[in-house]
């Protein structure tokens, strides 16, 4: 280390880093080559921005409104926490439903254990659009896996193999779920037919 005054070298007071010396003829270049390799995670608010539709379509397709918007937000809580040990080569998406799922099986087990309804009605609910009311009914008229496999397969995009992941089994039978599921839903919500974006 050298000091930087000789005024100053009394007290100590100011220190300076070390001098590195840089070769003629040399650059930081070599340092950028070695760094292509090195990935670096993207900002959480990112990961929720990019995937929490999705996420929200999962959980309002296997709960009611009110457990579906609970759900999201301790899928996301929970994902927070981990998300610092998750590889960066992780599927997010998949990562994201399975915790979705879960939170499901939860305030699924929870509505079980509440208490039966007063007659009294809570003061304010939101109102969704009366299209995605007729599905969510349709949906919950599906059996468990048929209802769950459409929902993580056309509404959370994941493949079969990753639904099968979540729900146990193979990808063959959470094909199958899905498709018979779809084939219900063709029957009981007729605006399936004319609306292929939804389902």
């Amino acid at each position: 280390m050298t000091l930087s005054s000789p005024s100053l070298a009394a007290t100590g007071s100011v220190i300076d880093p070390p001098q590195h010396q840089v070769q003629p003829g040399t650059s930081r270049k070599p340092v950028r080559r070695r760094l292509r390799s090195v990935t670096i995670k993207q900002p959480f608010e990112t990961v929720v921005t990019e995937h929490g539709t999705t996420v929200l379509r999962v959980c309002r397709a296997v709960l009611d409104p009110m457990d579906a918007d609970d759900a999201w937000s301790e899928t996301f809580v929970s994902a927070l926490k981990a998300y610092p040990d998750l590889p960066v080569d992780a599927n997010l998406e998949a990562w994201l439903v399975t915790i979705a799922h879960r939170k499901a099986i939860d305030a699924t087990r929870a509505r079980a254990r509440r208490a039966v309804p007063v007659s009294e009605l809570p003061d304010h609910r939101v109102p969704a659009a009366e299209s995605d009311l007729e599905l969510a009914h349709a949906l919950a008229q599906l059996p468990d896996k048929q209802r769950q496999s459409v929902a993580y397969h056309y509404l959370g995009g994941l493949s079969y193999a990753d639904v099968a992941g979540i729900l146990g089994g193979s990808a063959d039978a959470a094909r199958r779920a899905a498709a018979d599921g779809i084939a219900n839903l063709r029957r009981s919500y007729p605006a399936a037919l004319t609306r292929k974006g939804e389902i």
